[in-house]
């Protein structure tokens, strides 16, 4: 286990923003983790998990505790009842296991290629993309229950995974160390995406080989600068930055009132629809390029906004919600942020 103090952190995040933490520790087995959780607290220290930092927004402040990287590693496969079952430590590479997946035959996640960060944070928000969900292959989590001070294993269920959440987002209590897929064996994926049927020239609903599938979607991603590369100033970003809000019909209608056409939205079940984020980021006056000072929405995506270098997380933050406050008084709908927040907050009068 590897300890460092006033450890910088904006190195760490794929948006290039924020302070150092009092403490960075390694950990590389449920044993580490359980010796940094006690130092933590005996020393009455605030605790945050870091994983790959690409959906995290850290404090100009940086963050007064002990800053936990998982870095637990480990993949092992069977068959089971159909299934192929792979149980992988949290601190694998999640872009590393999808492509496994897909050569593999490991159905179920091709459509959540050129993702980055970690196995582990998967589950904390659900990640998805492209009508895929990890929740859908995700048999059980394991993870530390911080208020039990036990190792737990808590079946899909018991995850409550819904749309970009889960159990585990916000509360604090549970840190992620392993993850247990259960794939179907297959190789062909139905794609329920109408930008990823074109771009793969098939018809909504039809099949494709995975392969092909997830070539077509790391294109996409980047295209939009949500592959994280050095050599692209586009997406020195946290990804996607804004939710799709979700509202019922009357908000569908609502929207498309103010805005004089219907907004692009999509089934998110009883009744209800996810609403395209960007499109309502660019109604509001916010287009692709925007900037303000040293920040502003990426050239490629209007949902990533991008460190044009050199800048604060208090600029970012600001941009934000200028973009919120702009969207909630054309629309009337208050988009929320998707990266963690650390050391930092949301509300309009709290910077």
């Amino acid at each position: 286990m590897r300890v460092r103090t006033d450890a910088p952190l904006a190195p760490l995040t794929t948006i290039r923003l924020g302070g150092a933490a009092a403490s960075l520790v390694d950990v590389s087995s449920e044993d580490d983790l359980v010796e940094a959780l006690r130092a933590a607290e005996g020393a009455a220290a605030p605790v945050f998990v870091l994983g790959g930092g690409s959906n995290v927004v850290v404090a100009d402040e940086g963050f007064p505790g002990a800053v936990l990287r998982v870095g637990i590693r480990g993949l092992s496969a069977r068959r089971e009842s159909g299934r192929v079952v792979v149980d992988v430590g949290a601190g694998e590479d999640w872009d590393a296991l999808v492509a496994r997946a897909v050569d593999e035959g490991w159905g179920g996640v091709a459509c959540m290629s050129g993702i980055p960060g970690l196995v582990g944070a998967t589950p904390i928000q659900n990640v998805g993309a492209y009508g895929q969900e990890v929740g859908d292959t995700i048999a059980s989590v394991r993870a530390y229950d911080r208020a039990r001070g036990e190792f737990v294993d808590l079946d899909a269920a018991d995850c409550r995974f819904a749309y970009r959440t889960s159990v585990f987002r916000g509360s604090g209590r549970f840190i992620v160390t392993g993850v247990r897929f259960a794939f179907e064996a297959g190789r062909d994926v139905t794609v329920r995406y109408a930008e990823l049927a074109r771009a793969l020239s098939v018809a909504l609903e039809g099949c494709a080989p995975a392969r092909e599938v997830r070539d077509a979607v790391v294109a996409l991603r980047r295209a939009k600068g949500m592959v994280v590369d050095p050599s692209d100033p586009e997406s020195v970003s946290a990804g996607s930055f804004f939710v799709n809000p979700i509202v019922d019909a009357r908000g569908v209608l609502d929207i498309g009132r103010r805005a004089g056409a219907p907004p692009p939205h999509f089934d998110a079940g009883e009744g209800r629809y996810k609403v395209a984020a960007a499109w309502l980021v660019e109604r509001a006056g916010f287009a692709r390029g925007w900037t303000q000072g040293r920040v502003g929405v990426s050239a490629k995506h209007a949902l990533a906004l991008v460190n044009r270098g050199g800048a604060t997380t208090r600029e970012l933050l600001g941009a934000a919600r200028a973009i919120r406050r702009a969207v909630r008084e054309r629309f009337g709908v208050t988009l929320e942020p998707e990266p963690v927040l650390v050391g930092c907050s949301w509300e309009e009068d709290d910077l």
